[in-house]
């Protein structure tokens, strides 16, 4: 049985409710789970944990800052641990770019940072344009009549591939 920390940054609660997915499944093969946000993260004590996973969404075309600060500080450790990183976005509602190697946002993250998760996940995310405010729902609005995705201003679309989730959880599980 390992311990095994989740760690999520969400901006609307779907990489949140992502991650508790993800507990389920991975406490289903008798592992002990936390999952906490980004803030938690930042004060906790590390070293009683045996696998590290990091979710994080992207907003505007980029993740946290907090995640990339956690990521520094901690990089030997995360190194030296089983770990996983996943991206939640909406550009992986398309086919062609819902793997990690076509992932636009998750390569250019990867790029950003001196650690190498050992694996790696993208799933797409959530469109909920009655719980956004004026500005965030005008701007991804905008974003998705470019990238031709829906616009109307009741829409509420989950993405996320709740399968893929499931076997991402899986191998959470299996790491060694």
């Amino acid at each position: 049985m390992a311990s095994i920390l989740i760690i999520y940054s969400s901006t609307d609660g779907q990489t949140q409710k992502i991650c508790q997915q993800l507990q389920s499944v991975i406490e289903r093969q008798a592992h002990q789970v936390n999952v906490v946000s980004i803030a938690e993260a930042l004060q906790l004590d590390l070293t009683g944990f045996d696998k590290f996973v990091i979710g994080a969404s992207i907003r505007y075309g980029h993740h946290s800052p907090q995640i990339l600060k956690f990521i520094e500080k901690n990089s030997p450790l995360l190194d030296n641990k089983p770990n996983a990183f996943f991206s939640v976005n909406l550009v992986a509602r398309k086919p062609e770019k819902c793997r990690p190697e076509s992932n636009p946002y998750l390569q250019k993250f990867l790029k950003r940072i001196a650690w190498k998760p050992k694996e790696l996940a993208v799933f797409a995310g959530k469109i909920d344009y009655p719980s956004y405010n004026y500005f965030d729902r005008s701007m991804i609005r905008l974003i998705m009549w470019m990238t031709k995705g829906p616009t109307d201003p009741m829409t509420v679309v989950e993405y996320t591939d709740w399968r893929q989730v499931e076997l991402f959880g899986q191998l959470i599980s299996d790491m060694k």
